[in-house]
C-alpha cells in the first residue's frame, strides 16, 4: 500500500469512527422522555400545561433530543427571541436564515419559559379552559393559535403522544396514576381487566394536582378548592346558584368544604371521558365520580352499586355503560362524603 492509499484508508477509518461515535451519542425518544418527564410533570402541576403536550413538543422541536439548536441553547421548544426577550440568544436557521432563538442555562429554564410563554399570551388562553387530558384539543389548539407553521403539527404531536404513551405523564401529574419508575422511563403496562391477584400491588390514591382557576374535566367546567372553602363564595365568584352548585357536585349540604376537592360549575355528564376507571386504594365512589366528571348516580347505576358500597382496589368501574357484573367490594358500609 503506497502513501496515498494509506492516507485514504486512514481517512476512511476515521470517518467510520466518527460516524459510530455520532450515532452512539444520539439520544433516543425514550431516553428523551425518561430524562425530561419530571420537568413536564412539574410544569403541568405548576402551570396547567398537559405533560404529554410538553413532552411531545419537546420531542418534535429537538428531534428527540438531538437538534443543533438544543445543543447550542438548551432551547427545547423552538421559542424565538420575540421583542420581549432580554436574555441570551443564538442564531439558527429555521423559516429563514439566521433567526434569533432564546438561549437557556438549563433544560429546566427552557421548560419554565415554555410554560410562561403559553400562560402569558392571550392567544393561548382558550387552551387552559380545556380538559387537561384533552391532548387532541391542545394539539389542534396550538396550531390554531399559531405556535407552529407546519400544517401537520397537531397530527405529529398526537402521534408522539399515542406512540410513546405520553398521556400517562399527564395522568401522573393529576394524581390519577402512579409512576412505577419515577427515576427512569415509564414502563408501559396494560391496565388490569379485573381484580389483581393478591400478590399484585395496587397503587394507592395520590393527592391530585390541578391547575389554578377554572378548567375542564370531561368537557365540564370545574375548579379545585381547598378545605374550608365557602360554597357560597364560590357560587358568587363564578355566578352559579348555590343550590345548583350543591346539586352539580352531589353534595349533602352547602357548608364549607370539609376537604380539598373538585367543585363543578356545571352539571356533570352522564358518561365518563374514558370507558374504565381502575379503583385505587383509599378511593370512595364520590372521589371517583368527581375525578372523572361523571354524575354519581350514573356511576352507581352503571356498576350495580349503591352509596354504601366500597369497590375493592384494582376493580374496574365502567363509566360509559353497564358493567357486566358488580365489582368486588371491600365491605358494605356507609360512604363518608366530603361534607359533614
Amino acid at each position: 500500500m503506497n502513501g496515498l492509499q494509506k492516507i485514504r484508508a486512514g481517512l476512511t477509518i476515521l470517518a467510520a469512527f466518527l460516524c459510530i461515535q455520532g450515532t452512539a451519542q444520539n439520544m433516543t425518544v425514550d431516553q428523551y422522555v425518561a430524562t425530561y418527564k419530571n420537568l413536564a410533570i412539574a410544569e403541568m402541576q405548576r402551570a396547567g400545561i398537559p405533560a404529554c403536550i410538553t413532552l411531545a413538543q419537546g420531542i418534535l422541536e429537538t428531534e428527540g433530543g438531538n437538534s443543533d439548536l438544543l445543543k447550542q441553547s438548551n432551547n427545547h421548544f423552538g421559542i424565538k427571541c420575540k421583542s420581549s426577550w432580554t436574555g441570551p440568544t443564538v442564531s439558527h436557521d429555521d423559516d429563514a436564515l439566521g433567526e434569533c432563538f432564546r438561549k437557556y442555562s438549563s433544560a429546566a429554564d427552557s421548560y419554565k419559559d415554555h410554560s410562561a410563554f403559553l400562560k402569558g399570551s392571550d392567544r393561548y388562553a382558550f387552551l387552559f379552559q380545556l380538559d387537561p387530558l384533552d391532548y387532541k384539543g391542545w394539539a389542534y389548539g396550538l396550531k390554531k393559535a399559531g405556535y407552529a407553521t407546519n400544517p401537520k403539527y397537531p397530527q405529529i404531536l398526537i402521534q408522539y403522544i399515542e406512540q410513546y404513551h405520553l398521556q400517562d405523564y399527564s395522568m401522573i401529574a393529576m394524581g390519577k396514576m402512579k409512576d412505577p419508575n419515577p427515576d427512569g422511563a415509564l414502563a408501559v403496562q396494560e391496565q388490569p381487566a379485573s381484580s389483581p391477584a393478591p400478590s399484585q400491588a395496587v397503587p394507592a390514591a395520590t393527592t391530585a394536582h390541578y391547575p389554578q382557576g377554572e378548567f375542564r374535566i370531561n368537557e365540564t367546567k370545574v375548579v379545585f378548592a381547598p378545605a374550608g372553602t365557602s360554597l357560597l363564595a364560590l357560587a358568587d365568584q363564578y355566578h352559579v346558584s348555590l343550590s345548583y352548585l350543591v346539586d352539580f357536585n352531589d353534595l349533602k349540604n352547602d357548608n364549607e368544604l370539609a376537604a380539598d376537592q373538585l367543585v363543578y360549575l356545571q352539571r356533570k355528564r352522564k358518561v365518563g371521558g374514558t370507558p374504565i376507571h381502575i379503583v385505587l386504594a383509599g378511593e370512595c365512589l364520590y372521589d371517583i365520580a368527581q375525578a372523572e366528571g361523571i354524575r354519581l348516580n350514573s356511576l352507581l347505576e352503571y356498576n350495580q352499586l349503591d352509596e354504601t358500597m366500597h369497590p375493592a382496589p384494582g376493580e374496574s368501574l365502567y363509566l360509559q355503560g353497564k358493567a357486566p357484573s358488580r365489582p368486588k367490594l371491600v365491605q358494605a358500609e356507609l360512604v363518608t362524603f366530603k361534607t359533614n
